[in-house]
This record gives structure tokens, sequence and C-alpha cells, in this order.
């Protein structure tokens, strides 16, 4: 069962599409679990892609043929015994207007944007680390306008989901609700929107790996 989590997009998530598509089949780990919920809750068309792959799938699975099961009873003893989980719905996720984190990210980390304990890591750039979760490291972060990230790639995936202000890269434009996902595919150099600070939450499930030349790097991280 960890095995499976700690694979969050080693299964090969690189869209956004097939990062619904593992949220409806409840394979991610709980901080992926996470980001997808709070997107949802800014996002109400991702809300509908969710309903028509759980329709799709429910289709599937009516279609499949039965598999006996091996320990029937004791199977059935557990499922009734387990605690349900305590989950919002995935499509109807109210929003509290007067707060920058939608509700799923609130209730796990248990504040707001004005109450993180940010800690600067360089310049223009703060940092609320929460540590290994389920195979994943689990970090906030705040850009100041104008801020270029050092070009880097990644050894796995990350997600970042823009929580406040906006970013752009060779990709394209990330903005409130928005979330990158990104691979050892991709190598980028984000750049945050002049006006407001940019405020996400990213998941990764291995380091980035710095690139670009020495000379821009240095720029980049003296900001």
């Amino acid at each position: 069962m960890m095995e499976s989590l700690i694979r969050m997009v080693r299964e090969h998530i690189d869209t956004l599409d097939s990062l619904l598509a593992r949220y409806v089949a409840g394979t991610l780990p709980t901080p992926a679990r996470v980001l997808v919920e709070a997107h949802l809750e800014l996002k109400p068309k991702s809300r509908i892609k969710v309903r028509n792959l759980e329709a799709m799938a429910g289709l599937e699975l009516a279609a499949a043929e039965p598999v006996a099961l091996s320990d029937r009873d004791a199977m059935l003893a557990a499922i009734f015994a387990s605690q349900p989980p305590e989950q919002a719905s995935r499509t109807e996720l109210p929003l509290q207007q007067d707060r920058v984190f939608p509700k799923a990210l609130y209730d796990f980390v248990g504040f707001d944007a004005a109450d993180v304990p940010w800690r600067t890591r360089m310049p223009g750039f703060r940092e609320y680390d929460l540590g290994d979760i389920e195979g994943c490291h689990v970090s906030l972060f705040w850009l100041k306008p104008g801020r270029t990230v050092p070009a880097h790639t990644h050894e796995g995936s990350e997600l970042s989901l823009v929580l406040d202000g906006a970013f752009s890269d060779a990709r394209g434009h990330y903005a409130r609700g928005d979330i990158s996902v990104a691979d050892d595919s991709v190598d980028h150099r984000p750049n945050v929107d002049l006006g407001r600070p940019c405020i996400g939450f990213a998941v990764m499930d291995a380091p980035l790996k710095l690139t670009g030349s020495f000379r821009q790097l240095i720029g980049d991280i003296i900001g």
C-alpha cells in the first residue's frame, strides 16, 4: 500500500487530466489528494471533469466481470469495522470568501496565508516546509512580484497549486487555482507576475535539479 502511495507520479502523471484521473481512482498520496481537492474548490471546470471521470469509472466497473474473493467474510468484517473517511464532497467544496487557502488546504495545514510561519530561503523566496508525508516532500512557497525561480528540472515529479498571484514559464501562465504539473521532461525557469506575490502549495516525490548557466543561476539566486 505505502509503495503505491510513494509512486505518486511515477505512474506518469504529466498532465492535469492524468492527475485528475489518479484522483478519481483514489491512488494519490494524501498531500497530492489535498492539492487536487483545493484545486477543485477553485476551478468549477475541473469539477465537471471529475464528475465525468467518475461516471466513466462507474460504467467500467458495472461492465467488469465479477471476481471471487479469497476471504470474503474477513474482508467484509474489516470494512464494517472501519471508520468512514472524513472528506468533503469532491464536487461541492464550499470556499470561504475571507480565506486565501481553500478549505481542503486550510484543514490540512491548520491556518490561512496570513498565519504561515515563513522562513526566507533566498532573497524574495520564502517557504514553509511541511516535511515528508507519504513519500512526498510538501511545502508552501511565497515569491515576491517579478521574482524568477532558478532554472531547474525534476528528478521525479512536482505539483504546484497557485493560491494567490501568478507565475509564467515556457509552458504557460498559472494563476489562482491552476496546477503546474512538471516532471523530468520539463526544464523551466518560472517568473512571478508583477503586482502581487505568488503563494503556492507544492508536492514533490523527488528533488529538483538545477540547470542553466552558472551566471544565470547566481543572478536568479540573488534575485
